[in-house]
């Protein structure tokens, strides 16, 4: 989620961090309401699947960040580097935080149980100890994808790597359909975000297009969630919440390069930039303030007000947690 040192900083991803740690936490602001249909306001639930619907990209985000920068660096590549600048930087940090998150899972508004956080660690090699977390899972394994890909980058034509994007956004859309076969799985599934964000960021060609693609996928994702689940007085996604597919992947290419386009030759502000260097904190640190919201006031209503301020509350709770965290050599490595 962070960029490397050794590489000339790319000010709107300063930008894209901010706007996508604060809409994951917004994702899990208005987690409860989704399924509480018929059992709260509607307009509160429309409001609460409108923003979950509307803020997907989040999580791709990130990846395509990742993509950019491991993928365009002219650093000669070196496993051993990788390993321990990327690698071991993000997995012993997840480790120690899931060992964390499981101890909170044992805390209910009813007391704590032992028994639920040794349950919750023994399924941790298949399952993350806090709903957050399942995002490392996937994100981890993709980092196999950069010593299979650096070598091969710098000898590709512009025209291939265009044409290897397009042809991962086929299978999104293959996806969405429902589709079997061997190419379903998270490493190809995700890993093309990685992709995506490198071909975006080198050839941000045809902005007008990608943007019309984008807010169409958006209305459609919309529409298509919203008006299955009334009908049905069920929530009902049929894979267009997934961050694998067509339509997400459309919204989330449009507004990595809106952000592109409107901050180009222009200096990020510092405070925006100290911002960006907490979102791997914020988005690992953000559900201990949620913690009590969750337990006792999960669907606060109305839901246009609470969502944001919500946000607001664990997003600036977490960055100066983070903050804190980051000033002490004994404790940065929890946060980096």
């Amino acid at each position: 989620m962070q960029q490397t040192k050794t590489q000339t900083h790319i000010d709107y991803l300063d930008i894209l961090r901010v706007l996508a740690a604060f809409f994951v936490v917004a994702i899990h602001v208005l987690g409860p309401y989704r399924f509480q249909i018929g059992d709260i306001a509607l307009s509160d639930w429309a409001v609460a699947v409108g923003l979950n619907s509307a803020s997907r990209w989040a999580v791709p985000i990130f990846i395509m960040i990742s993509g950019l920068l491991l993928l365009s660096s002219t650093r000669p590549f070196s496993l051993r580097h990788f390993i321990r600048r990327r690698v071991v930087k993000v997995v012993v940090p997840f480790l120690v935080w899931s060992l964390a998150f499981a101890c909170l899972s044992g805390l209910t508004p009813d007391g704590f149980s032992w028994q639920t956080v040794v349950q919750t660690l023994e399924a941790a090699p298949d399952h993350e100890t806090y709903y957050h977390l399942g995002f490392f899972y996937y994100y981890i394994p993709l980092l196999l994808w950069v010593p299979l890909l650096r070598p091969l980058v710098p000898r590709l034509p512009a025209w291939s790597v265009a044409l290897v994007g397009m042809a991962w956004i086929g299978v999104t859309a293959w996806y969405l359909t429902g589709a079997h076969g061997w190419w379903r799985n998270d490493f190809i599934l995700y890993g093309g975000y990685l992709w995506l964000g490198y071909w975006l960021h080198q050839a941000p060609r045809a902005l007008s297009l990608w943007w019309g693609l984008g807010l169409l996928a958006l209305g459609m994702t919309e529409y298509h969630v919203l008006t299955t689940s009334v009908t049905h007085q069920q929530y009902i996604t049929e894979g267009w919440l997934s961050y694998t597919t067509v339509n997400t992947v459309l919204i989330s290419a449009a507004l990595f390069l809106a952000v592109r386009q409107w901050r180009a030759g222009k200096a990020t502000p510092s405070w925006l930039a100290t911002l960006s260097r907490y979102s791997l904190g914020i988005y690992l640190i953000h559900p201990v303030f949620l913690w009590p919201v969750r337990a006792y006031w999960p669907t606060l209503s109305p839901a246009l007000v609470w969502i944001p301020l919500l946000t607001l509350y664990a997003f600036a709770g977490a960055a100066l947690t983070t903050a804190v965290l980051q000033r002490y050599r004994a404790t940065a490595w929890l946060v980096p």
